[in-house]
């Protein structure tokens, strides 16, 4: 591989500050930046002078069409292309592009997912320029990230209300913050580094299974004989093919500008990550799509698939996504780093509380916000967190806030020490403010939290508008009590200690998947909501409908839109895989174990024919064992098709997506269960599909 000058690589193929600096005159890139550091209005002059620059800089990247790059309520991105070609007198073409055609683009919005604010007839909405996502190049198209809302204004996308979110979370932080004497901070940001879960296998083996391309994930497929048990492929060397895909993928993301820092193999075999480093949220989010779109294209090179379903593999670990959050202000400072002595960090301690008793108030919507048919199979699996919301602290950080709640003064926190680690060759190392909880779905991990609840596809807008929106409701309220304070100090230690003390049941330091948790948790009133089924309904909790339409994130109809289009979703995710399992098992599975019966009863019976003297048992109890295990199949076959057809006479969301819960998937556990016994008793040759030890070891 030839040397590549990363410096020079990064962010080439965007059209971020550097080189708004090179090509906009002055006073446009001021206007510009005022817009995108202040909310000021974008005048058309401005905007067209930005839209030439912007469309003679892709031309030289090779770019010849354009596009509103949006992220729709399907969870993935959107794009329609439009060539910057525009006729002349002459019957030739010249290359233009507007500011108008920079700020707003039309998209016919009937074929998304709206959950009933759009009717099909009624096609229009609109895509609005986000300044403060950077354009970019992709496959010779300038592609501009957009807000995407319907006709009558509501969102019918991720990113407007993760906009909203932030500007909420700004405002508030700015109050706490200007309480403690902080008058240079003009801006706090929340930040975001996801870090992504992904599996790789052969494409060849991919191509013959079917229920991986339907659905992401194998619906039949019997345990190998090894798997994870030995706990040899987390942080092992990685394999010559896999490392040239990983080369490859670091180096079409430095060139979008996306900070690609870490790579490894995790835990499962031919289960890797890819793990950012921190930027804005809003920017994160774009970054962290885009990211799974180049992953699978570079897959493909390769002779590859990238699989980022959050289970595509039973009996091994599921693919997650960590959303690591936190405060920063354009200052430079981490509002959540506890310094050397949090004890005397009351600022630190404030922010802390407000997020603690989020978390706790909101418990629900941290679940809701991961919620999906895939992430069902990883939840609680012993593998990531369980269903239970909770936080992490550690046993050091956990004392501080037990002390602020008592009143003790005296407390002592020296909790930055060092570690000697017995060689004296080896330096002493600094240690962290907590130790790392993996069991947790919300620790502290030193000056950020990370939430480990996301599975692999997820959106990481999702569980980011919701941490934002809590959040800045909870600093608002700290915020209307504070200000009137005629003693600060006192009250605001008073306002933290209570705080805690009415909220300190979601604090968690142990193990959160052992039985006893979920018995401890029960007994504190946490929630336990095992499914998105489950979940879903408290979406519509007045007091969320509360929180989203006083902080003007979500209206109350944009609400129970996403509602209805999650409900929906659930029932018709689980409707294709039962649908694919019925199609394998019906076509391929049945026909082939039939097919192998009969060989081995023509074996037997030729062997009878010889000599009536030869053994004929092995044959004969293969064949009996298969018979029967073939009729079960069948029945259960049967089972699953009346179950869908009874699912047909349900038409309310939730009690559609409780049925898919309760009979539909319980009716695709069963049948999978016979198929891969069946696996197990029938010759590779003819059985149809690539094996688990084949999927799992063969890159």
């Amino acid at each position: 591989m030839a040397n590549v000058n990363v410096p020079e690589l990064f962010g080439s193929m965007v059209f971020d500050e550097a080189t708004m600096t090179e090509r906009l005159p002055k006073e446009t890139f001021k206007a510009l930046k005022n817009t995108i550091k202040n909310g000021d209005p974008l005048d058309i002059n401005v905007a067209n002078i930005v839209a030439n620059a912007m469309k003679d800089w892709a031309l030289e990247k090779g770019a010849t069409h354009y596009t509103h790059w949006f992220q729709p309520m399907t969870g993935i991105t959107a794009e329609k292309h439009d060539s910057f070609i525009n006729p002349t007198d002459d019957g030739r073409v010249i290359m233009e592009f507007s500011g108008k055609e920079l700020i707003k683009g039309e998209p016919d919005a009937s074929s998304f997912p709206s959950g009933g604010i759009r009717a099909t007839f009624e096609a229009r909405g609109y895509t609005a320029w986000d300044p403060t996502s950077y354009a970019f190049v992709k496959d010779e198209t300038l592609c501009i990230p957009t807000a995407f809302c319907s006709y009558t204004g509501e969102s019918l996308d991720k990113k407007t209300p993760l906009l909203r979110s932030m500007e909420r979370i700004n405002t508030e932080a700015l109050r706490i913050l200007r309480l403690f004497g902080d008058t240079e901070t003009t801006r706090v940001n929340t930040t975001v580094g996801p870090e992504q879960e992904y599996f790789l296998i052969d494409k060849d083996m991919f191509d013959q299974r079917k229920d991986l391309q339907f659905t992401g994930r194998t619906l039949f497929g019997a345990k190998a004989p090894k798997g994870q048990e030995l706990e040899d492929h987390y942080f092992g060397t990685i394999k010559p093919r896999v490392l040239s895909f990983m080369q490859e993928l670091d180096r079409e993301l430095w060139k979008f500008g996306i900070l690609a820092k870490t790579r490894h193999n995790e835990v499962a075999p031919s289960q890797h990550e890819l793990a950012p480093i921190f930027t804005t949220t809003n920017l994160a989010t774009d970054h962290n799509q885009l990211t799974m779109e180049v992953m699978k294209k570079v897959a493909k090179k390769h002779g590859l698939v990238c699989l980022l379903h959050e289970k595509p593999f039973a009996g091994v670990n599921g693919s997650g996504k960590h959303n690591n959050w936190s405060l920063s202000t354009n200052t430079g400072k981490n509002l959540l780093s506890p310094s050397k002595t949090p004890m005397k960090n009351t600022q630190f301690q404030l922010f802390l509380a407000a997020i603690i008793k989020g978390v706790d108030e909101y418990q629900d919507l941290l679940r809701i916000s991961v919620a999906s048919a895939g992430n069902d199979h990883r939840l609680g699996a012993n593998e990531a967190p369980p269903a239970i919301i909770s936080i992490f602290l550690g046993e050091d950080l956990s004392k501080v806030m037990e002390a602020v709640a008592c009143g003790d003064t005296e407390y002592t926190d020296d909790i930055m020490g060092r570690m000697g680690m017995g060689v004296d060759v080896l330096p002493d190392i600094k240690k962290d403010t907590t130790d790392r909880n993996r069991t947790s779905p919300f620790a502290f991990t030193g000056n950020k939290f990370e939430f480990r609840m996301l599975g692999s596809a997820l959106n990481i807008a999702c569980p980011n508008i919701m941490l934002n929106t809590f959040i800045a409701d909870e600093l608002k309220q700290f915020a209307d009590e504070l200000e009137g304070s005629e003693n600060f100090d006192a009250d605001v230690k008073k306002l933290i200690g209570k705080t805690y003390n009415e909220h300190k049941r979601i604090v968690f330091n142990g193990d959160n998947y052992s039985e006893e948790w979920a018995k401890e948790a029960k007994k504190r009133g946490l929630l336990n909501l095992r499914t998105m089924a489950d979940a879903l309904p408290h979406y519509i909790d007045a007091k969320n409908i509360k929180l989203f339409t006083e902080n003007n994130v979500f209206s109350e109809r944009e609400m129970y839109s996403r509602y209805e289009i999650q409900l929906e979703e659930y029932s018709k995710v689980l409707n294709i895989e039962a649908l694919t399992m019925l199609d394998m098992a019906k076509r391929d599975i049945v026909p082939a174990v039939t097919g192998y019966v009969r060989e081995l009863a023509d074996t037997a019976n030729s062997k009878k024919a010889l000599s009536a003297d030869i053994n004929c048992d092995a044959e004969i109890q293969l064949v009996t064992n298969l018979s029967n295990l073939t009729s079960c199949f069948v029945k259960k076959i049967d089972a699953l098709e009346k179950a869908l057809l009874k699912s047909k006479d349900i038409t309310e969301p939730q009690a559609l997506a409780d049925f898919y819960r309760d009979e539909v998937f319980g009716a695709m556990q069963e049948l999978r269960a016979v198929g891969d016994e069946m696996e197990i008793s029938t010759s590779s040759e003819y059985w149809p599909y690539p094996s688990y030890g084949e999927l799992l070891f063969g890159v």
